[in-house]
């Protein structure tokens, strides 16, 4: 049988908020709640985390062995290299890449993405080598930032793994696949359409378009922020993004404390990469 695999990337290194995968976040490690959401998706068959072979990152792994999630190890810089090692490590014939600074990653956005992929979903019939619920600037994006997902088939990301050459596509693990895409319409939630290099291309869309909200976890305000969405939620933990969303339409002042932050584009890389390893 396929196997989908979601593969949760993490580090302690984060440049803007060093530690921020294990900070506490009502209660708990933040990277805790990114494993317990992205477990709620019924598409994955296993869940795993990549980390490092960093000593730094130490504590990553010994945190996801705590929780009993496999984990696997690798390249500090080149992230589609740990990421396709991950995937050939659990025999991933569809893998979904989740970062670890999304505490609010929603289940029914993974499983839609996934479906996009393998062509089981009410929105598409077809099949796509790549799909996700956004796409980084200069594309367009429909969702907050912070439930970004993105699937791909494994024979795109061994192709991307063995042509990419920059250290962009490296580092970002998929801009491979993407770059140079135009899409069109498909449906109403669904835009299509072929990459330079040949792969199936699918994007989630929704309406009305929430593109401009910041829901991730990289610096010390966008941390501030999430503590604030998780003191309303009141403990509660099957919630979706729209009681997320809610909770910012009716607390507009919260969108305020992370409102100057910079979102990073596609191209840009980690200057502490002196070389990839």
């Amino acid at each position: 049988m396929p196997k989908t695999v979601a593969i949760i990337q993490a580090r302690m290194g984060s440049s803007r908020l060093p530690g921020k995968v294990l900070l506490e976040l009502a209660g708990e490690p933040m990277i805790q709640h990114v494993i317990e959401r992205t477990l709620r998706a019924r598409s994955l068959d296993s869940v795993a985390i990549a980390t490092t072979t960093d000593p730094a990152d130490d504590p990553v792994a010994a945190f996801a062995v705590s929780m009993g999630v496999a984990c696997t190890r690798g390249s500090l810089h080149d992230v589609l290299d740990r990421y396709y090692q991950a995937a050939k490590t659990h025999s991933a014939d569809t893998i979904v890449r989740i970062t670890a600074d999304c505490p609010l990653i929603d289940p029914d956005i993974i499983d839609e993405t996934v479906r996009l992929v393998v062509g089981s979903s009410t929105l598409s019939a077809q099949h796509s080598d790549f799909a996700c619920n956004r796409l980084p600037p200069p594309f367009s994006r429909s969702f907050p930032i912070g439930l970004d997902v993105e699937a791909c088939t494994f024979a795109a990301l061994e192709r991307a793994w063995k042509e990419s050459t920059e250290t962009f596509h490296r580092e970002h693990v998929m801009p491979f696949l993407y770059e140079g895409v135009s899409l069109a319409p498909e449906t109403s939630r669904v835009t299509r359409g072929t990459s330079p290099r040949g792969f199936q291309i699918a994007q989630l869309h929704h309406t009305p378009p929430h593109g401009d909200l910041r829901w991730t976890v990289d610096t010390p305000e966008d941390l501030a922020f999430i503590r604030e969405i998780f003191a309303r939620l009141n403990g509660k933990t099957d919630f979706t993004w729209y009681d997320v969303l809610e909770i910012v339409q009716q607390n507009p002042e919260l969108a305020e404390i992370n409102a100057g932050v910079r979102h990073k584009t596609m191209t840009e890389i980690d200057h502490r990469a002196s070389s990839r390893s």
